[in-house]
Formats: structure tokens, C-alpha cells, sequence
């Protein structure tokens, strides 16, 4: 019989615990590659706890247990998780290891899963508990899963190739590098475990997690250019074994354990934000050392090269349209106080689904009113829709996963609007023209090589300051050639965050959003969201060295009926109308009738 109940769940999961001589266990929302966003089957926090966030995780002992969230999901994890179960906790103030330093005796045996937390969550957490006389133990086999009876199968779908002529660089080339860049650091091999890795560095793509077209494979990269994919057999082709030749080894999934085991002797490269702890354990107990570095396809995956550029501009242009369609379509209908949160975002993924290139959406669309819209990680479902009400904002933060002919590309935009009848006030016009301020003064910015994302974050903030507010998330995150929709190194935000991505010099070819924002709880939120692309820039008279800025790549109408113009600057207006311009004459060609008409009214100078 299958259990229906999160109560009864958490029940089984402790008598597993109990069994295996465990007195407590951690879930974290995570897979064997450290991912962003999981298949449906390692949504092991969801299944125990309800929970549908993106980040977090839980852990439980015989009598008492907890989740731990930020503070994106404070009052989702309220609505979905049940306090009587589950105790909420914030990070960062507290952590699965604090929490369980407090609730262990001495001599308990708390249990983790080695394949789904890195190697230095393992060794810190190990020397906390050890700091009350409890031990960390790796467990064989994940007590979530023997318990899970209805736990959906691993991803069958089988690895695609994708052509060099649309990643624009061939897989012995990259391989290339990285076997230059091993010899250099004088090691033998490096561990590839990030999915987006292995699909950029072996010119390959899947649809094994949503969203984000990966396939579920390691790769293990030696100093000869050689490689090894480890992967199901049911997801290779004769298309893919051909596309990756003789150099590449492909090898079953399950060997992969066994080839670490294999590396006696050697020098191997494991990156410490996607190398689980199971990756070092086995390369240790096999005799290799394993050594802790950045994946060395992670920069130059950053870095687009001109065909990779391309292939973004090209799926911007058209998912510019896409969505200007669905705006025509919203600002019509919005009114009547008929349309509901779910239904916007059914409409606008079916604009989007009128273009051939469009092969999924690059994440779950936030389409979200009113208060909705002060939530910035905000996920619409049957039991938070709610309509959109007449004389309100609406937000919609969305994107695509576009192959074309001749390029590919991941789209990420955010645009807010006034849904009629009446006037915004004048509350939401300041907001948002302050946020527009700030957006303006990330797309215009000239900086030295050198300049990282921390340092160019308080351009984007310098209005909202100015009025006493600020908002509390990133400003921009790096993003993938029909990839990740998230992808490091670069960052620009306030903090380091996971990766220290902030830290990261910017260089010419990276791409990140522009997405500063205001919300004000219960009431609405604002969120203007372009794609940028860094460049180097020719100044006169500038001193010697590289100077850089952004070219921006996406194109869509900014709502000018929450514009404040007396705030702006003539330089701001000029950028203003320049924009919407170039936005007019990229998407026309690619509309007609009551969009066209849309797109002309809503791109005439300010």
C-alpha cells in the first residue's frame, strides 16, 4: 500500500532509521551531480516533507525533526510543509548541522547520503557532531528510497548530439584544453560531475531534469584527451557513439564507482561545488589522491565564443516576440479580472510553443499578482492561483530553451506591467522607475578588466538607496548555451553565494541577467529583467588596458505606464527610447496585427 501522508511517511523513515541503527538522517533537494534543479526522482524532500521550493533540506531523529529554508521561501514553506512534523528553520542563522548538535546524545549515529552532499559539508558537519560525541555516518543505500514505495524511475530518454555547429568548438578541441590544463597543474585526470560540464565539454544534450536539457553521466577527462562517459546504456545512440569517436570511452553509469577505485597512483581533479563526497571517498580508497580545484570546463563555458553568441541573439529575437504577443494578449484581457495566474502562464508558454526552435521552457514561469509579486522565488500552482485583479502589477519572470538552424540559446526575462482600468500609484510609479534607474545603470556600465559582479552591484541599487530601500536578492546570474538558466562562475551580487561567483573578474563573452528589483510584501513587487552580454570596449582617450561593457541582448517592451520621467535623466530617457527603438525594429518583422500594433504604441519615445 502506498503512503498518502507525510505523517505516516516520516513514520516509516524513522523505523527505517531505527532498523539501520541510525538515530538521525539529513535530506537534502539535491542529485549524485550536485544540481540546481533535480529529476523527479531525488525530490526526496518534496515526497517527505511537501515541500516545492528549490533550495533546502531537512533532517529528522526518532523524535523531532526540521527543515531549513532561506528566506525566499518563509511563507511557502508554511503553506506546504506542516508544523506539527516539521519544525521551520532559516539559514543562514542555522544549519541541518547546528540543528542536529542540539537534538543528538553522545554516541549517536547521524546518517547522510555520500552521493548527495559535497566533500566539505561532509568533513564540517562530521566536526560538529563529533564536538558532542556523535558521528557522521555515510550511509549504503539511502533509507528516503527504501521507504519511497511509489518513487518514480531515473530519466530513460536518450542523449542527443549537439552539432559543433552550434556550440562552436569541437569536443576534441575543449577536451584539448583540459588536457593541457592538467598537465599544467601536474594531474592525471580530471572528475567531471556537473551535468551542464559534461554536456558542454562532450558537445551532447538531454532531457533527463526539466528544463535544462542535460543528460545523467559523468565523465572522467585524462591528460591525453582521452575520456570517459559513464551513462545508462539505454541513452546512447549510434548518433552519439559516432559523434564522440574513438577518444571517448563510453562505459555504463553504474562503473563509475568502480573506474574511481581504479585511479590508483593518480592525481585527480575534483571540483568541491559538484564533486560529491563519495567521489573522493572512492578515489581514496583506490589509492588515488584526490586533489580540490574548479572544474576546468567551468570558465571557459562561461566564456561564449562568437557561434555561441550568435545562437543567443538569434533566441532573443524570438522569444522577444513570444513574449510581446503574450503582453498584447494580457493588457486585452487582463481587465475584465478574468484571467487567473495560471492561465497567463499557459498563455504565454503557448506563444512561446508557436515557435518551432523552442524545445522547453528554461525554468517554471513566475506569473504572479498583486502580493504574489512581492515574492521574488514565487511558484504559481492549483492551490496559490489566484486572478489577476483589475488595477494592479503583475510580474512574469520566464524563459526559454531555444535550437535553431544555425544557433542555440537560453532565455531569462522578467517584465513587470499595469493591468488596467485606472492609473498606478504613485508609490508603484517611483519603485519603479528606481528599478528601472538601476537596471539602466547595469546596461550602460563601462569598467576595467579585472571589475567583478560584486563590485558593479551598487550601480543597480543606488536609486532604491537613495529612497531607503533596497531588495534582497542577486542582481544578475550567469547563464548557459542552451544549458543551465543558472550558471557560474560570474555573478553580480551584494554576497559571495555558493560559488563566490561575485569575486569572479567579468570577462568578454559572459553572459548575465540585469534584474534589479522592489517588493513590497502583500501588495506587489517589481523585477525588470534583460540578458546581457560582456564585451570589450573602445573608449577615446582611455588609459592603457582592457575596458568593458555590456551588449544587451533581450527585447521586449519596458511597461512605460509605470514610468515616473521626471525621475530619469535625459541620459536615462535617451537610453530609453534607444532601446525601444531597436526593440521596434527587431521584433515587427515578426509580428502583425494587434501585436504589431501593440509593439508600435508601446515603443514610441518616452
Amino acid at each position: 500500500m502506498l503512503m498518502q501522508t507525510h505523517e505516516a511517511r516520516l513514520s516509516a523513515l524513522r523505523k527505517e532509521l531505527k532498523k539501520r541503527d541510525l538515530a538521525g538522517f539529513v535530506i537534502p533537494i539535491s542529485d549524485e551531480h550536485l544540481s540546481e534543479y533535480v529529476g523527479e526522482d531525488s525530490q526526496r524532500l518534496a515526497w517527505l516533507t511537501g515541500f516545492g521550493g528549490s533550495a533546502g533540506s531537512a533532517a529528522v531523529t526518532a523524535h523531532t525533526a526540521a527543515i531549513f529554508i532561506d528566506g525566499r521561501y518563509t511563507v511557502q514553506v508554511r503553506d506546504q510543509v506542516d508544523e506539527k512534523l516539521f519544525d521551520y528553520q532559516s539559514v543562514p542563522a542555522t544549519s541541518p548541522a547546528k540543528w542536529l548538535a542540539e537534538n543528538v546524545g553522545e554516541g549517536d549515529r547521524i546518517g547522510y547520503d555520500a552521493w548527495l552532499h559535497s566533500r566539505g559539508w561532509a568533513d564540517a558537519t562530521a566536526k560538529i557532531l563529533a564536538s558532542k560525541g556523535a558521528e557522521l555516518v555515510a550511509v549504503d543505500g539511502n533509507p528516503v528510497d527504501a521507504v519511497w514505495q511509489d518513487r518514480p524511475q531515473p530519466s530513460a530518454a536518450t542523449a542527443m548530439v549537439h552539432p559543433d555547429t552550434l556550440s562552436g568548438r569541437t569536443s576534441a578541441e575543449k577536451r584539448g584544453d583540459v588536457a593541457e590544463w592538467l598537465k599544467q597543474e601536474k594531474l592525471d585526470a580530471a572528475v567531471i560531475s556537473a551535468l551542464d560540464s559534461v554536456a558542454w565539454l562532450l558537445n551532447i544534450r538531454g532531457a533527463d531534469i526539466a528544463h535544462t536539457p542535460v543528460a545523467l553521466s559523468y565523465v572522467v577527462a585524462h591528460a591525453d584527451g582521452t575520456a570517459e562517459l559513464f551513462i545508462a546504456p539505454e541513452k546512447v545512440t549510434p548518433e552519439l557513439q559516432q559523434h564522440l569517436g574513438n577518444a571517448v570511452t563510453v562505459r555504463d553509469r553504474v562503473d563509475f564507482s568502480p573506474a574511481l577505485h581504479g585511479l590508483s597512483g593518480k592525481r585527480v581533479a575534483v571540483d568541491p561545488e559538484y564533486g560529491v563526497a563519495a567521489i573522493s571517498k572512492a578515489l581514496e580508497d583506490g589509492g588515488a589522491t584526490p586533489v580540490t580545484t574548479r572544474d576546468p570546463t567551468i570558465l571557459a563555458r562561461a566564456i561564449k565564443n562568437p557561434v555561441e553568441a550568435k545562437g543567443h541573439r538569434d533566441a532573443q529575437a524570438r522569444d522577444g516576440a513570444a513574449v510581446s504577443r503574450f503582453l498584447c494578449w494580457l493588457e486585452a484581457e487582463g481587465p475584465s479580472g478574468s484571467v487567473d495566474e495560471l492561465a497567463a502562464a499557459a498563455k504565454l508558454q503557448a506563444s512561446r510553443e508557436e515557435d518551432p526552435g523552442l524545445k522547453d521552457t528554461s525554468f517554471d514561469s513566475i506569473s504572479a499578482a498583486a502580493g504574489h509579486a512581492a515574492l521574488p522565488h514565487y511558484k504559481v500552482d492549483e492551490d496559490t492561483n489566484i486572478n489577476i485583479p483589475p488595477s494592479s502589477i503583475y510580474l512574469v519572470d520566464s524563459g526559454g530553451q531555444y535550437t535553431l538552424k544555425d544557433g542555440a540559446g537560453t532565455t531569462d526575462i522578467t517584465r513587470t506591467v499595469w493591468i488596467g482600468p485606472g492609473e498606478p500609484t504613485a508609490e508603484m510609479k517611483d519603485r519603479f522607475t528606481r528599478v528601472l534607474k538601476g537596471h539602466i545603470a547595469i546596461a550602460t556600465a563601462t569598467f576595467p578588466a579585472g571589475t567583478n559582479g560584486g563590485q558593479l552591484d551598487s550601480l543597480a541599487r543606488h536609486s532604491l538607496w537613495l529612497a531607503g530601500t533596497d531588495y534582497a536578492h542577486g542582481t544578475g546570474h550567469g547563464v548557459g548555451s542552451f544549458l543551465s538558466v543558472h550558471e557560474g562562475p560570474q555573478r553580480i551580487a551584494k554576497t559571495a553565494g555558493a560559488q563566490g561567483g561575485t569575486l569572479e573578474p567579468l570577462q568578454a563573452g559572459m553572459i548575465l541577467s540585469n534584474e534589479p528589483g522592489y517588493y513590497k510584501a502583500g501588495e506587489f513587487g517589481i523585477r525588470i529583467e534583460n540578458l546581457i552580454l560582456t564585451e570589450e570596449r573602445d573608449i577615446e582617450g582611455a588609459d592603457e588596458g582592457v575596458w568593458l561593457g555590456f551588449e544587451n541582448l533581450t527585447w521586449v517592451p519596458i511597461d512605460r505606464t509605470l514610468i515616473e520621467p521626471a525621475l530619469l535623466t535625459p541620459q536615462e530617457r535617451a537610453w530609453l527610447d534607444q532601446y525601444h527603438a531597436d526593440t521596434r525594429a527587431l521584433l515587427a518583422p515578426q509580428l502583425k496585427g494587434a501585436a504589431l500594433e501593440w509593439l508600435e504604441r508601446h515603443t514610441q519615445p518616452l
